[in-house]
Parts: C-alpha cells; sequence; structure tokens
C-alpha cells in the first residue's frame, strides 16, 4: 500500500446474507471507488467468533452475540482505500440502526441493533487484527484497479 491508503475489515452478518444483500453491500463499497483486496464466504465456529469479539466477552450480550453469528454463514472481506475504516464506518451507520441515517447501509436495510447486518473495524489497529484472524497474508490480493486515477488524485 501507498501513501495513506488503509486496509479495514467488513464482515457481512448472517441477517445480511439470509436477506440477500450481499451484492449491494459490496456494490456500495466498489461505487464508492474502495478496491477490494480479498472476500470468503464462510461459515464461522463459536470459537473464531470468540476470537473475533473478544474484545465484548465481559458484556451481557456476547454469548447471544456468538451463538447467533454462528448461527449461519457470514461473507468476511478486506476492502483498501483512503480513509477506509474511518468512511467505512460512516458508511455502515451507527451501530443501532435507529440512529443511522437514510443512505447509511445500517439507515436503508435495518430496524434493530441485533440485527444490523454488518461488522466493520473500528480503527485501523482493530482492522490489522481482525484482518490477520480471518485472513492468511496469501489471501490478500496486490493488485491496481484501472480506474484508479481517475478516483485518488497523484
Amino acid at each position: 500500500m501507498s501513501g495513506n491508503q488503509e486496509r479495514t475489515y467488513l464482515m457481512i452478518k448472517p441477517d445480511g446474507v439470509q436477506r440477500g444483500l450481499v451484492g449491494e453491500i459490496i456494490k456500495r463499497f466498489e461505487q464508492k471507488g474502495f478496491k477490494l483486496v480479498a472476500l470468503k464466504f464462510v461459515q464461522p465456529t463459536e470459537e473464531m467468533l470468540q476470537k473475533h469479539y473478544a474484545d465484548l466477552s465481559g458484556r451481557p450480550f456476547f454469548a447471544g452475540l456468538v451463538k447467533y453469528m454462528a448461527s449461519g454463514p457470514v461473507v468476511a472481506m478486506v476492502w483498501e482505500g483512503l480513509n477506509i475504516v474511518k468512511t467505512g464506518r460512516q458508511m455502515l451507520g451507527e451501530t443501532n440502526p435507529a440512529d443511522s441515517k437514510p443512505g447509511t447501509i445500517r439507515g436503508d436495510f435495518c430496524i434493530q441493533v441485533g440485527r444490523n447486518i454488518m461488522h466493520g473495524s473500528d480503527s485501523v489497529e482493530s482492522a490489522n487484527k481482525e484482518i490477520a484472524l480471518w485472513f492468511k497474508d496469501e489471501e490478500l490480493v496486490s493488485w491496481q484497479p484501472a480506474d484508479k486515477v481517475w478516483v485518488y488524485e497523484d
């Protein structure tokens, strides 16, 4: 990665997969100009999810969250671009969809916090940790999109 490009981890949760929103979500990030560098469709284990959500392990909803997230397949993704962590979180909307603005993913497609269809890294540090948990280095594809000059200034 060059300059101030960064990577983030985004995951479409079981509710987003079951509702057929995968294509729409990917489309939004592609249209924004971000670059997809890794993607996998996976049925996560509870063990994997306990590692992923370790920072929430003391919260009363932790067991239910892990059980829910293990209830169906998810789409794990790594996206790259200028300020992708911050912008990606803005595109998702607030954790509680009731607080999300129209035009955000959660504002357009969600009603309750327990079915907010996506996870997005909240910092570059957590993104790096989550990417390493879900993907091997060789699964991250380094490539240059043909439209880069139309998205970024030199």
